[in-house]
């Protein structure tokens, strides 16, 4: 019937089922005959006959061992050990007439080897000896083994009596220690000892065989059984159906197994039943070959090379993917109540592991979990693993909150819980993300989509400046109103801040890619916002805009240091055009900037841009704009040296190139003086310092504390390199940048600074900037101070890889790089000496 099947992959799992069945009946008509056999005295022994392997999981082949594990108990008025005995002679006389050839040939032969202790362990034991072994002794694949086990012949209350005593380890096995990296090992070993010829051709234990799809539904079963009653089936297609049915496995991965896994039972079928032989290799010569196509169904063995290849193939990636699922170790790790997260255990669990509100995190779970949608079966496989994570972090009680709000958007869609069960890093990731950072978890509120980028690396990596341009470009041309092209570029810059805190929390990023990438961002909103305010102004004078305009990015901008909590400072620059009067232009290029203004920081659905102009000259009583020639004026007239230093780090970030590039020649003799500075231009730069040590630290807060402002804080170390470039730019080119680190190195290399010096600079001006993003991404707003509170302070200092109770630590690390900082800015900046 097998063979005149139309579609033999459907009828595998009846062959399978018969043939169990007959050699079920087989091993109970061999049991009576060895009854009859020892006569009488087979009544001290009642022997049940267990299943194992492919016999207990019905899913036999034609030229097969039959795996069995026997169990005895006393018979009426007999011993145990009397039992044992006569169950020992049973059992030999059984496989004895199993495996006899007669002029029928023979039957199956009868393989007990899956007893505990092996070839080298009493033939038959009782169900509790049994128990005492595993309870004990057994190693990891044993409880695999005995996921198969089914009662086949002989008593059947000695069977059921030996299963109710051995299941129970089957479902426990998950939580031993190192049971999933041991499941692992063994199957890397089973392919290390396959010789070299035999691997490429191996349908059952090479790569992409058989044992593959069997392995990885057999770890997920053992994995997730214990808390799921409805995945404990001995069948491995059964198995694989119940668990994609519930959540486990993928759809789409399921039914690309299932489909492999018969047609490889197919080929095995029809290997054997051409001598049978029990075999599992495939053979190599065209004439074997053509035979097993055509009585595979398919047309020559070509198609049957190219058949079996993609199958190998597709076995081998599903499987790496499920039985090197790195989720699987985690939930493993986790007790039986763990797992099954009933409403007790659950609340206990909750106050164990730290939530600071048991009973509203409980109120998350039922949510997240309630009902019997494929849905909530999976978020109910998450979350004990889930739970733990989040419990990691520093406020697990917001980041299980903000899970339940991502779930609740991005639930319904196909990849979203698909990628946090079949990937262990996007769903790790994204559970410390949640957890450690308010701004990234609310960043990914408003795109829930953006949290695919979890999957891998490449879409975490910062996007280069030149294709956010171009989008930028793109994103202009499609909206012409101002408002809707200013939100869209927004929207970009969020995106990109967004991409940037969720790279850097995983790793990914490094603190001067977070500024490069901030800094882009920041750049590309800024020029698509001087396109819509020059787009608003023309409109509302109904004409073509008389001028030119030029946005000059300073401080961080400009150096391309930006951190999360950074406003854009600025400056406006314009020329007239042909034919306009000095006033107009003037009137219209502060329309324009002010409108830039306006644009970016205005409420709506994306972050606002605080675009800050006040380091222009006058600062915040000149003009918003000013001509090149009156910005020349101004510098050769009235210019102090804080406008010099600021113009250190001034760089063309937005509008008429030409005219940016006019102004960075007009600025370069003043930033760079020739000669570099005298002693009182010194003198000046350091009065002014210690003026705003004096004057801009916030009222009440400790200088210490200040990341930015405090003694040896950031700006510090800005002060002393700016100095340096000031007094010796002139001399050394690879002091003109607008970069604070390069500048630092330039005056190393030029010997203006000990190396020592220079360490101990840089390691505060990262420590600083550090300190001063993760508070901004732990709080969700800009801050420059240490915080007080102690929550907080714990947060900020987990985001700086400290380890758990690190808010006192904290504190410490925060004063000794200040206060080693200082001292070397004491000497460079002001000039005092050690004494």
């Amino acid at each position: 019937r097998d063979l005149a099947a139309r579609t033999p992959e459907r009828r595998v799992g009846d062959v399978g089922r018969e043939l169990a069945d007959l050699a079920g009946a087989a091993l109970e008509t061999a049991l009576a005959l060895a009854r009859r056999d020892v006569g009488e005295e087979h009544r001290a022994a009642r022997l049940a006959v267990i299943g194992m392997g492919k016999c207990g999981g019905r899913e036999l082949n034609y030229v097969s061992d039959v795996d069995v594990v026997y169990a005895v108990e006393p018979g009426e008025g007999a011993s145990e050990e009397q039992a044992v005995a006569v169950g020992t002679k049973l059992a030999r006389l059984l496989a004895k007439h199993c495996s006899a050839y007669t002029a029928e040939g023979a039957l199956w032969p009868v393989d007990a080897n899956l007893r505990p202790e092996g070839g080298a362990g009493p033939l038959v034991r009782t169900p509790e000896s049994h128990r005492a072994y595993y309870e004990r002794w057994a190693s990891t694949w044993e409880f695999q083994a005995l996921l198969k086990a089914r009662h086949v012949a002989g008593d059947a209350e000695v069977a059921a009596t030996y299963l109710a005593a051995v299941r129970p380890f089957v479902w426990e096995a998950a939580q031993r220690p190192g049971f999933v990296t041991d499941t692992q090992a063994m199957r890397r070993r089973v392919e290390d000892h396959i010789p070299a010829k035999e691997a490429p051709r191996q349908l059952k234990l090479g790569p992409g065989g058989l044992r593959d799809v069997e392995f990885s539904v057999q770890m997920l079963q053992l994995v997730h059984g214990r808390a799921e009653p409805r995945l404990r089936s001995a069948t491995t297609l059964d198995a694989l159906e119940a668990l994609a049915t519930y959540g486990y496995v993928g759809r789409g991965d399921a039914g690309a197994l299932d489909r492999a896994y018969r047609w490889l039972r197919v080929l095995e079928h029809r290997l054997q039943l051409s001598r049978l032989v029990r075999t599992h290799v495939l053979p190599t010569g065209e004439g074997d070959l053509r035979r097993l196509a055509r009585a595979a169904g398919l047309d020559g063995e070509a198609a049957l090379e190219e058949r079996w290849q993609q199958t190998r193939t597709t076995v081998r990636r599903l499987h790496e993917r499920l039985f090197y699922r790195p989720l699987l170790g985690a939930a493993a790790r986790l007790s039986t109540e763990d797992v099954r997260l009933g409403p007790e255990a659950a609340r206990e669990r909750l106050q164990a592991l730290g939530y600071r509100d048991p009973a509203g995190a409980l109120r998350h779970l039922e949510a997240l979990t309630a009902g019997v949608t494929r849905r909530a079966s999976i978020q109910r496989q998450l979350l004990p693993v889930l739970l733990g994570w989040f419990a990691d972090g520093a406020d697990p009680d917001s980041g299980l909150l903000s899970f339940r709000r991502l779930s609740e958007s991005l639930g319904g869609t196909h990849w979203y819980l698909q990628m946090l069960r079949d990937d262990g890093v996007a769903a790790e990731r994204l559970a410390n993300l949640l957890t450690g950072s308010r701004m990234a978890a609310d960043l990914l509120l408003q795109a829930p989509e953006a949290a695919r980028w979890l999957e891998g690396e490449s879409e975490l990596r910062p996007r280069p400046y030149e294709q956010l341009r171009a989008e930028v470009g793109s994103v202009l041309a499609r909206h012409r109103d101002p408002v809707d092209a200013v939100t869209a570029v927004r929207a970009v810059r969020r995106r990109e801040m967004t991409r940037t805190a969720v790279g850097d929390l995983s790793g990914v990023v490094t603190l001067d890619e977070v500024g490069e990438a901030l800094s882009a961002a920041t750049r590309v909103v800024l020029q698509g916002g001087l396109v819509a305010a020059v787009r608003a102004v023309s409109a509302r004078l109904g004409e073509p805009l008389p001028v030119r305009m030029a946005v000059v990015g300073m401080g961080r901008l400009g150096g391309r240091e930006l951190t999360y909590a950074s406003d854009a400072d600025v400056l406006f620059v314009h020329e007239p055009r042909d034919g306009a009067s000095e006033q107009q232009a003037q009137e219209v290029a502060v329309a324009v900037a002010g409108e830039v203004q306006r644009l970016l920081k205005s409420l709506g659905p994306e972050p606002a841009l605080e675009v800050d102009a006040a380091l222009r000259p006058e600062g915040r009583n000149g003009p918003l704009s000013r001509s090149l020639s009156s910005y020349a004026a101004y510098y050769a007239r009235w210019s102090d040296v804080w406008e010099a230093q600021a113009l250190l780090r001034a760089e063309v970030v937005a509008g008429d190139a030409e005219l940016g590039a006019a102004f960075t020649a007009l600025v370069e003799g003043v930033r760079y003086p020739s000669g570099g500075l005298d002693d009182a231009r010194v003198r000046e730069v350091r009065r002014i310092k210690a003026r705003v040590e004096s004057e801009r630290l916030p009222r009440g807060v400790d200088p210490r504390r200040h990341v930015k402002l405090g003694p040896g804080g950031i700006s510090d170390v800005e002060w002393t390199v700016q100095l340096l470039q000031l007094q010796h730019a002139h001399r050394v080119p690879g002091l003109r940048t607008t970069s604070t680190l390069g500048a630092l190195a330039a005056a190393t290399a030029a010997d203006l600074v000990a190396a020592e010096d220079t360490d101990v600079l840089e390691d505060a001006w990262r420590w600083g900037s550090r300190v001063r993003a993760a508070i901004a991404l732990w709080t969700g707003r800009p801050g420059d101070v240490v915080p007080t509170d102690l929550d907080d302070l714990e947060g900020v200092a987990r985001l700086l890889g400290m380890p758990t109770g690190s808010a006192g630590a904290l504190d410490d690390e925060h004063r000794r790089r200040t206060r080693r900082a200082r001292a070397v800015v004491e000497r460079l900046l002001f000039g005092w000496q050690d004494d």
